[in-house]
């Protein structure tokens, strides 16, 4: 009888351990070039999210990401927006931050974001008597002229920005502000000419004025309300122009 014939041996799949790992280094890699401290929380949680595998579904040979899965993770990464924007932006931010932080610190101004941009927020009482849209130049002369060297610096320089005036649910009825539409508008305004006549180009903005109509606390105490009456400055993000 002949010798039988020898089975030639399974192919190795030991390699699909190293490639797995080596591709899971390359994600690591590319998340790791967006810079935390330049990008807004919105990004970031883009990115958090993208990175959400599902634990419990693992492949033979040690490869822990299937097709699908990385496909998915390319997809959401190509529809982050542009990581020259989210450096602009952080870049504002902190430039914000550091500028306005006795005003921040006085209780004068607040620095958020959200989905239209960055919003600097003027505490209307530190800048307006109640019922009047004439600002209060002796008490925040300061503060202004920190808001003009702000909208004139190169970190923002291609942006476009709203003025947004908020009132409480008090009616002004009065003589000159028959409503709170035209407090808040009027109050928008002369943040805008006040800046504009200290060399910041007015073409870049627009003005709102939106009465008690967007409220970011109660009315119903006197807190709520003093929060309420504010003007909102934004930094818009390209969507929101």
């Amino acid at each position: 009888m002949g010798r039988k014939a020898k089975e030639p041996q399974k192919p190795s799949q030991s390699w699909l351990g190293t490639y797995g790992d080596m591709i899971t280094l390359m994600l690591c890699f590319f998340v790791a070039l967006y810079n935390p401290s330049e990008i807004d929380v919105t990004q970031m949680a883009t990115i958090t999210q993208s990175l959400q595998m599902n634990q419990t579904e693992t492949i033979t040979g040690g490869l822990s990401l299937s097709a699908g899965q990385l496909s998915d993770l390319g997809n959401k990464i190509n529809s982050l927006p542009s990581l020259e924007k989210g450096k602009s932006l952080g870049t504002a931010k902190k430039k914000a931050v550091s500028l306005f932080a006795p005003d921040v610190k006085s209780n004068k101004i607040t620095i958020t974001s959200d989905e239209r941009g960055l919003i600097i927020t003027l505490l209307s009482d530190n800048f307006f008597e109640e019922g009047s849209a004439e600002l209060n130049i002796e008490e925040t002369r300061d503060t202004l002229l920190r808001l003009a060297e702000f909208f004139k610096s190169d970190e923002i320089k291609n942006k476009r920005f709203r003025i947004e005036g908020h009132t409480d649910n008090v009616i002004a009825n009065s003589e000159k502000y028959p409503s709170n539409w035209e407090l808040s508008a009027e109050r928008a305004i002369n943040v805008l000419h006040y800046l504009a006549d200290y060399g910041v180009n007015e073409n870049s903005f627009s003005v709102a004025g939106y009465a008690d109509t967007r409220p970011k606390f109660s009315n119903d105490t006197a807190e709520g309300r003093a929060y309420n009456r504010r003007v909102d400055i934004i930094i818009l993000d390209e969507g929101h122009f």
